[in-house]
C-alpha cells in the first residue's frame, strides 16, 4: 500500500517507521516545510506537502488540531477514493478553544467539515510512545488495541488492517458520528486497553463528562511523569 502522511512529529514518524518496515511505500511531509524535518529520525521518504498526495491510496493526517484547517487546499486534491484517515486530538489548551465542538460537535466530524470530505477517525487513542514501543505480533496475548471509526465499512476494514500491520488490534467504534467515544476524556482514550476491555471502555463513555474529565487530566498532569504514570492517571480518572 502507498501512503502519504502529513505531519512529521512523534505520531507521523512513527507511523512510517513501522509501516515502512512491514513494506509499505511511505512518504511523510511536514506542513512547515522540508527543514522542518532536518535532524529527525525519518523512515520513509521527506517530500513537500504538494508532493505528498501523489500516487497514493491512503492520506494520513497527524497534525495538532488547530493545524487542520491550514491543509484544505492540500486535500481537496486527494481523489475521491483516497482513504482519509485521522488521528488528531482537540485539547483547547493548545488549539484554542472552538465553538463547534465546545457546543459538543465531535471532533472528527468537525475534521471531516474543515477537509470537506469523510474521514477513518483512527490511531488517536494511544500515546506516541505507546505507538512506538508497545506494538506486538496478531495472536500475542494481551495485545493493545486501537478503535476505528467511520461510515465507510470497505475503507474501514482497510484502516483496520494498517493498525494490525502497526502491531496493535482494532475494534470497529461504529459511525463517525460515534467517534466521540475515543476522544479524550472517554475511558478509551490512551489507557493501553485489550480488544475486550477497549469495546466495554467505549460502552461507558460519558459524552458530557468527557471534557471535563480531559482537563481534569491535564490539571494533575505533571512534566516529571513516566509514560506509566500517564495511562495510569487516565485510567483513574477516564473511569471515574
Amino acid at each position: 500500500m502507498k501512503v502519504g502522511i502529513i505531519g512529521a512529529g512523534p505520531i507521523g514518524t512513527n507511523i512510517s517507521k513501522k509501516l515502512v518496515n512491514k513494506g509499505y511505500d511511505i512518504k511523510i511531509a511536514d506542513t512547515r516545510g522540508l527543514d522542518n524535518m532536518a535532524g529527525k529520525e525519518i523512515v520513509g521518504s521527506p517530500v513537500i506537502v504538494e508532493d505528498v498526495i501523489k500516487n497514493i491510496d491512503s492520506l494520513i493526517i497527524a497534525l495538532p488540531f488547530h493545524v487542520i484547517p491550514s491543509i484544505r487546499n492540500i486535500v481537496d486534491q486527494v481523489g475521491k477514493d483516497i482513504i482519509v484517515i485521522d488521528t488528531s486530538n482537540y485539547y483547547p489548551f493548545r488549539d484554542s478553544k472552538i465553538t463547534d465542538i465546545e457546543n459538543g460537535m465531535v471532533e472528527s466530524l468537525w475534521v471531516s467539515n474543515q477537509l470537506g470530505r469523510p474521514v477513518i477517525k483512527a490511531i488517536n487513542n494511544q500515546l506516541a510512545y505507546t505507538l512506538e514501543t508497545k506494538g506486538t505480533p496478531e495472536g500475542t496475548s494481551g495485545r493493545i488495541a486501537m478503535t476505528v471509526s467511520g461510515d465507510n465499512q470497505s475503507q474501514k476494514q482497510l484502516v483496520m488492517s494498517l493498525v494490525n500491520d502497526l502491531g496493535f488490534d482494532s475494534v470497529d467504534a461504529g459511525s463517525l458520528n460515534e467517534s466521540w467515544r475515543q476522544q479524550p476524556g472517554t475511558p478509551a482514550y490512551c489507557t493501553e486497553l485489550t480488544k475486550e476491555a477497549l469495546k466495554n471502555a467505549l460502552k461507558k463513555a460519558d459524552k458530557e463528562k468527557a471534557p471535563l474529565l480531559r482537563d481534569k487530566v491535564m490539571e494533575n498532569f505533571s512534566a516529571d511523569f513516566t509514560h506509566s504514570d500517564i495511562v495510569n492517571l487516565n485510567r483513574e480518572i477516564y473511569n471515574s
